[in-house]
């Protein structure tokens, strides 16, 4: 299957699905983090190309609800619709198989509730992410090794984070940005097993469309 993963730039979901032989390609507005096929660009410039399956990870940096202190300034400057319609655009996409991911938010209301909830402890990596799913012409995915869900640790503003999330914030305080790139980036984080799941579960999908594959801008 022809399969873009958009908004990815580690390249761990493309892989996973290229490891099982499909013509998969990311897509972000940075360049790919591991070697493979990668559109850097907007990704509405190749959406409308014949995919077999889309899977998207909009950025949630003005939807997740861990920034709710902030969403009332969002709102007043468009940043929050302007994620709203980003999200909305893979809502409406006319290819038959659609995933999109986000962590709990607004789109929960703003669009409808997920189809699925899942965690990376459930596909065989010890950590705890809430990972929502809205799914179009795809199965929900099934737990292929529960294990034990990680560590935790309270923040100096109070809040239990994932030690993992901590970790890479800095758990002494002096945390990332608020909306930066490399906060985007740890955010935006898929674990192995969730992508391996997506590609056992997903990639045995039949299709008989047949599309060259090399997508063009």
């Amino acid at each position: 299957m022809r399969i873009l993963i958009a908004c990815e730039h580690s390249g761990t979901v493309r892989d996973a699905f290229r490891a099982l032989g499909h013509d998969a390609m990311s897509c972000d507005l940075l360049p790919t983090d591991a070697p493979g096929p990668h559109y850097q660009g907007d990704v509405r410039d190749i959406l409308g190309q014949a995919w077999d399956m889309v899977l998207a990870f909009p950025p949630c940096t003005h939807l997740a609800v861990s920034g709710a202190k902030h969403f009332a300034q969002k709102r007043a400057d468009g940043r929050q619709q302007e994620g709203i319609d980003f999200f909305m655009l893979f809502t409406r996409l006319e290819c038959p198989r659609v995933a999109i991911e986000n962590p709990v938010g607004i789109m929960s209301s703003h669009y409808r509730k997920p189809d699925q909830i899942i965690h990376p402890w459930q596909f065989g990596d010890p950590f705890s992410k809430t990972t929502c799913l809205w799914l179009k012409g795809l199965p929900k995915l099934m737990p292929t090794n529960v294990v034990g869900k990680g560590e935790f640790y309270v923040s100096p503003s109070g809040k239990r984070l994932p030690a993992w999330y901590g970790d890479a914030i800095g758990a002494d305080g002096k945390k990332l940005a608020y909306g930066s790139e490399a906060m985007r980036r740890i955010r935006n984080k898929t674990f192995p097993g969730i992508a391996n799941a997506m590609a056992s579960t997903w990639g045995g999908i039949s299709t008989s469309i047949n599309q060259p594959t090399h997508p063009t801008p």
